[in-house]
């Protein structure tokens, strides 16, 4: 184990800190976080926002997501919400809902906005077949056009155990131009412990084929703090990894939640690194790409210093949104499919989370909104805090001060004096006019966030078991 602080790239490693502080908390992506949406907001709320939206002249950014829940096999690690079956009956049926969904997104927008940046996450969205992503592909770019392909982010999320060159050649051929590939890690004794087996050459050979396909960025995932995982392992996978040389990698904390996820059940806690293992785990993580030139992009995210990514933090425009970090400035995000989460305006809502409640107002003709928030001043204020922090490790306050009619530190002023304990540790530096995240407080930036989120500041006893740890 590594007990001195180790410097790489902006991130400084300091273990026995880390130790201490580590803690469960949000990963952000929204604020609130998704878990204070509420029944109390519906469909017809929804459709106040767009109005409202088209009011003011429609001039944010647009985005759109698309979750395909469906998996032919279970990954045992998996906190998400999929569907699997090798039933691929249910695929015609959902493409069919999902078709109806963005009908009823399209009246609602009316004009022709074009389309800025498209997700599909999953579940595996290459469970769809060639035609049926074909055909959703397009119906989006008949409701949405996509704005020219140089300009926008188009991504598709691929399991490299279902997908030939081939299949990504079709990818790229009909509009996506961004893809990521879940690889977790390459040990084949840990693909076992986590039902999720391929190979290396798999996985080699399909990035060849994006590259030969002109894929504008590719990116792989990685997940530490898995069964069996060791340093020696997982610096091959990380080899391996660098071998084929992705423009992005994601490292992300395995969450063993086996009370909210049942396919973790069938993960021993006995397999599992311990906490000083996973550590070092994520310390060479750390230090191997960052020596390999990667660049640390904040949280579980490197890219490589001439991807977007890394080219919007140096200019001061990274932004953070439901699908991580992003080049783009705050976009209103239609959400299409079960349990997909979007956000229009100062709202936030979720579908509805199973094919029975999502496909029942469908046929009614009404939006399966399930839940969501509208926020009020206070919560879009403490947004702006919490995502500059994530995306700039910096925060000026009169900034701050010019953008909403407060007097930063007279409104936070219990959250600056938890913020002078961090200083005290050396996560932080304050001064009358700016907050800025040290290379060692880079790494526990949730942590910091935290102090700004108002839903956290409640009794202990109001809170409950339901997010990752921070590291």
């Amino acid at each position: 184990m590594h007990e001195v602080g180790h410097a790489f790239a902006g991130v400084e490693f300091d273990a026995p800190l880390i130790r201490r502080l580590d803690r469960s908390g949000p990963r952000y992506t929204s604020y609130p976080t998704a878990d204070r949406f509420h029944a109390g907001f519906g469909a017809e709320h929804y459709a106040l926002a767009v109005e409202q939206r088209k009011l003011l002249g429609n001039r944010r950014p647009l985005s759109l997501y698309v979750h395909v829940p469906f998996c032919e096999s279970i990954c045992y690690y998996c906190a998400c919400n999929k569907i699997v079956t090798r039933h691929r009956e249910q695929a015609d049926e959902y493409l069919g809902y999902l078709l109806r969904e963005l009908a009823i997104h399209r009246g609602l927008f009316g004009g022709q906005q074009k389309l800025e940046q498209l997700h599909f996450g999953g579940g595996t969205p290459t469970y769809l077949s060639h035609d049926q992503l074909e055909c959703l592909m397009r119906a989006i770019d008949d409701a949405f056009p996509l704005v020219a392909d140089q300009m926008g982010e188009f991504s598709i999320e691929v399991d490299p155990r279902t997908v030939t060159p081939e299949r990504i050649a079709h990818l790229r051929q009909i509009g996506f131009n961004r893809i990521s590939l879940g690889v977790q890690d390459f040990d084949p004794v840990v693909q076992k412990a986590v039902h999720r087996e391929q190979s290396f050459e798999q996985t080699r050979e399909l990035v060849a084929a994006a590259r030969e396909h002109e894929f504008r960025s590719v990116s792989v995932d990685l997940i530490y703090g898995l069964p069996h995982q060791n340093v020696i392992s997982f610096n091959r996978t990380l080899q391996q990894v660098l071998d084929i040389s992705p423009d992005r990698i994601a490292i992300y904390n395995y969450a063993h939640l086996p009370h909210l996820f049942k396919p973790q059940r069938r993960i021993s806690a006995e397999d599992l690194p311990s906490p000083d293992q996973k550590l070092d785990l994520l310390h060479i993580c750390i230090m191997r790409l960052t020596e390999a030139g990667y660049v640390y992009i904040g949280m579980d995210h490197f890219a490589k210093p001439t991807d977007t990514l890394a080219i919007a933090q140096r200019h001061g425009r990274l932004h953070r949104n439901f699908q991580g970090y992003s080049t783009h400035a705050d976009a209103d995000l239609i959400a299409l499919g079960v349990s997909a989460i979007g956000a229009v305006g100062p709202t936030y809502h979720q579908n509805a989370k199973t094919l029975a409640e999502y496909y029942a107002p469908l046929d009614q003709g009404r939006l399966p909104i399930a839940r969501g928030i509208a926020l009020t001043h206070d919560d879009l204020l403490r947004r702006t805090v919490i995502h500059t922090l994530l995306c700039h490790a910096e925060l000026n306050k009169r900034s701050i001060e010019t953008a909403y009619p407060i007097h930063f530190d007279e409104t936070f002023g219990p959250e600056l004096r938890d913020l002078a304990a961090m200083e005290r540790d050396g996560l932080l530096t304050m001064d009358e006019d700016w907050i800025t995240v040290t290379p060692k407080g880079r790494l526990l930036v949730r942590n910091i966030a935290m102090v700004f989120d108002k839903y956290l500041r409640t009794p202990a006893k109001e809170q409950v078991m339901r997010y990752s740890r921070t590291i």
